[in-house]
């Protein structure tokens, strides 16, 4: 099974998300972008580097005079502007110029990072996407975001860039371990629940087909979440309007995340985060008790936190954290919720009082 999606900006094509089960066709469709390069750089992590970098590294070999290797150590500890500066020395020290490329192989961490290197290193190279996490495969390599943190500040530095490219290897899921998998699914499931209800139903009903990494169901689930996000982000590529309800479940997730010191998974924090929206749609009178019921099942079925230990997370605490958050609007946070499932909109009246109602939701 393979499949390519297009992705536009500002209505004309960008670039293509391939979906393959192999590395085997990646020259094929790199030549197809109609560059050619003298370097090119494959920047992965040392889990992620492991394990396909070899592969990679062979895949395209005819596609330039010289491939380098700049690995880091995995995790989002690494996620920061020292990194991003050793990856500086590493291509200035092997003369990279405008026209070389860098290829981000690994999960969200190694496409963030590579991403805001390729937009800032001489004012802007070629990068392309290969990512190998299912998070990374239904988020983060789709739609141009690029960033690091910032001292405890979860994205702070970024750029929006585009890839030349976003080339996924399906068949790497297979080595992905099980907690990242439910990771992933985090964000697979916001999707269904801000865009597409008959999706969201989908991922309730063959729930063990994916789970059983049935290769139709991984291989709709990654389509259909690409073909989710890339929508949105072709309408609002930098998050001016619509893009922002892709934050569903972020806010206070991100809070969580940034309070656990990053020992939570993103999905894990998405999960928690999108309980709390999905309660306070309720509140709202949107969503039904029921609605409400079955997102916090979705989510625990799949293996999924729908709360965090209150002897460890404080409510105050939560809401404090979620003020540093970058998706401010005038003083105000511009959090998500849903009209119903599958329709997400942007609310920017909710009191300290709302949110903190939403966070003792998920204290237990």
């Amino acid at each position: 099974m393979n499949d390519i999606l297009e992705i536009k900006y500002d209505g004309r094509p960008c670039y293509n998300i391939v979906l393959e089960n192999d590395f085997s066709r990646l020259a094929y469709f790199l030549d197809k972008t109609g560059k050619k390069y003298q370097r090119i750089c494959i920047v992965s992590d040392t889990n992620v580097a492991a394990l396909y970098i070899d592969d990679v590294h062979e895949a395209l070999r005819d596609c330039a005079g010289e491939i380098t290797q700049f690995v880091f150590q995995a995790g989002e500890a690494s996620k920061n502007l020292n990194v991003v500066e050793d990856l500086y020395e590493n291509l200035i020290k092997a003369h990279f110029d405008r026209k070389d490329l860098l290829v981000a192989l690994g999960g969200g961490v190694v496409g963030d990072l590579t991403g805001f290197a390729a937009a800032t290193y001489l004012r802007g190279i070629d990068f392309i996407q290969m990512p190998t996490s299912l998070l990374s495969m239904v988020d983060s390599s789709i739609g141009g975001k690029t960033g690091v943190d910032f001292r405890a500040f979860k994205n702070m530095v970024g750029a929006f860039y585009m890839p030349r490219l976003v080339y996924m290897n399906l068949s790497v899921l297979k080595s992905l371990p099980a907690e990242q998998f439910r990771s992933g699914m985090g964000e697979v499931i916001k999707h269904g629940l801000i865009a597409d209800r008959d999706y969201f139903d989908f991922l309730i009903r063959d729930r063990e087909k994916i789970c059983a990494f049935d290769p139709e169901a991984i291989f709709h689930v990654v389509k259909r979440s690409c073909e989710i996000k890339g929508a949105v982000v072709e309408e609002d590529p930098k998050e001016q309007g619509i893009r922002a309800t892709l934050n569903f479940g972020h806010t206070i997730g991100h809070a969580v995340e940034k309070l656990s010191k990053f020992s939570l998974f993103h999905g894990q924090c998405v999960a928690v985060g999108s309980v709390a929206a999905s309660y306070l749609s309720m509140k709202k009178g949107y969503l039904s008790e029921d609605d409400y019921k079955q997102i916090r099942k979705t989510f625990e079925d799949y293996g999924l936190p729908v709360s965090v230990d209150s002897s460890r997370y404080q409510a105050a605490e939560i809401l404090k954290t979620t003020k540093s958050d970058k998706k401010m609007q005038a003083g105000r946070i511009k959090f998500i919720l849903l009209e119903q499932i599958g329709k997400a909109v942007i609310n920017t009246s909710l009191t300290d009082t709302d949110l903190l109602e939403g966070i003792n939701e998920i204290l237990r």
